[in-house]
Formats: C-alpha cells, sequence, structure tokens
C-alpha cells in the first residue's frame, strides 16, 4: 500500500525509537545480569555468552540493527532522483521478515509458556522485561502491518526466516551439557526450561518444544512474507495509477 510521506516519516521516527528503547532494555538487563555475576564471583565469560545464548536477547538486538536500518534507508535513500517511492531492497526486506517473525514469536512463547516461570528476586529487570517480550514483538507485529514500502518477497524468504532458529536451536542443544551453569553449578546449561532434557523426561520431551516452536516459527513466517507480498501487490497496483493527459479530449484520464 501506498502510504503519504508524512505517514511514512512517522513510523521511521517508531521503528528508531522502537530500537532505541530495545537497545536500553538490553542494555539495562546486562548490566544487572554482569553486575550479579561479578558480585558472586561467577566466571564472566560463561555468564556474557550465556546471555547472548537467549532467543529473545538475540532477536532484540537484531531488531535493534534492522529497525535502525530500515528508518535510514528510507530517510536517505527511499526516493529515487525524481522523488518517486523506492521498494526496500531486497536484504532489507528479508531481514524485516526474519526480525518480525522472531519477535512475534518470542512474544508468544513468553507470554505463553515462561510468563509464570519464578526467578530469583532483582535478577530481572522489570521494565526491560516488558520491552523485550511484549513491547518489542507488538511493535514488529504491527510494522507488518503498517511498515512504508513492502517488496513482493519470494516464499523462499520463508526458508531464510527459518534458518537462524534451526542453527540456535543446534547450537543451544550442543553447547548445553558442554557448559556448567554458573550459577546452581550443575554441569549443564539452558537458556529455556522447556530445552533441558532434566526437566522435560529426556530429549523426547524437549523434541516435542522443539518441533511445536519449529511449526510456529515457520507458521508465523509464512504469515510475515504472505502480508508483505500481499501489502506489495496492493501498494503497486495504487502506484501505478498516474494522471495523463488524452491526447483527443485533453482529459485527465488514468492508467
Amino acid at each position: 500500500m501506498t502510504r503519504a510521506p508524512w505517514w511514512e516519516n512517522t513510523w521511521s521516527t517508531v521503528r528508531l525509537v522502537t530500537a532505541a528503547l530495545i537497545a536500553a532494555a538490553v542494555i539495562a538487563q546486562a548490566q544487572v545480569t554482569f553486575s550479579l555475576a561479578a558480585d558472586a564471583g561467577r566466571d564472566m565469560t560463561t555468564t556474557v555468552v550465556n546471555f547472548f545464548s537467549f532467543f529473545t536477547i538475540l532477536s532484540n538486538v537484531a531488531s535493534i540493527f534492522v529497525l535502525a536500518w530500515a528508518s535510514l534507508w528510507l530517510w536517505m535513500r527511499g526516493r529515487d532522483a525524481a522523488g518517486r517511492p523506492a521498494r526496500e531492497p531486497v536484504p532489507l526486506a528479508v531481514a524485516l521478515a526474519c526480525v518480525s517473525t522472531y519477535m512475534i514469536v518470542t512474544g508468544i512463547v513468553y507470554n505463553t509458556l515462561l510468563r509464570s516461570v519464578e526467578l530469583p528476586q532483582g535478577t530481572t529487570v522489570p521494565w526491560s522485561n516488558e520491552v523485550l517480550h511484549v513491547v518489542g514483538p507488538l511493535v514488529l507485529l504491527l510494522d507488518v502491518f503498517l511498515g512504508p514500502r513492502p517488496r513482493s518477497l519470494r516464499w523462499s524468504a520463508v526458508w531464510a526466516v527459518v534458518a537462524f532458529p534451526v542453527v540456535w536451536v543446534v547450537y543451544t542443544l550442543v553447547r548445553g551439557p558442554l557448559t556448567v551453569n554458573p550459577v546452581t553449578g550443575a554441569e549443564w546449561w539452558y537458556p529455556y526450561p522447556f530445552l533441558d532434557p532434566a526437566l522435560q523426561d529426556g530429549y523426547g520431551g524437549v523434541a516435542v518444544y522443539v518441533v511445536g516452536i519449529a511449526a510456529l516459527i515457520a507458521l508465523v513466517g509464512w504469515f510475515v512474507v504472505w502480508v508483505d507480498r500481499r501489502r506489495a501487490v496492493v501498494g503497486s497496483t495504487g502506484a501505478t495509477t498516474e494522471t495523463v493527459t488524452a491526447p483527443s479530449k485533453n482529459a485527465p484520464v488514468s492508467r
């Protein structure tokens, strides 16, 4: 859908503000996590790697860069020399589809499976937690419908969307039994309870969650690409309507 320049600029500002808010939330949580680890004399290297092994953190960090990229692109390259609007470049469009999917899934999984999981008092920053799991995902969901300049992605973009979560799951399950939990001293560490074989009656229980979440990611990714393609078609139809002068009648017509 073709939108007025004021709307494009407004939404680009929303993207940039959201990126800044997410960055502040990640930094705030990192400061608390790293400070607690330092005070307790825990291994800092393991603590830092663990922090950036959470899918939530990785999704939010990726969103910071992609939202900032989208905003700056529109302001700097969003129109050609003649002032006509340009479609998002393919790498940016794919990146937006990816982070939108990851953030939406993060919001769904956290609020259905993890919100009720109790954590030690003082280990999380409440406002940061809500930004990373609620505010950010909601803005990225709205961005799917309201973001300016969508382009018609190929359906193969869905494979690009699911690639990173697959790599992350493999990394997590391989690293988990090789990592000593710096908090409890257990000889394994997993970022989420549903990935811990000790809590899920073995890898069979873990597999059920992995398959379910993989299906959710694929479904959300398909939906995001479908909306992108649908909006691009509508926008292309609207963009092709222009006023010209008919030679015989000197009357404006549309083509």
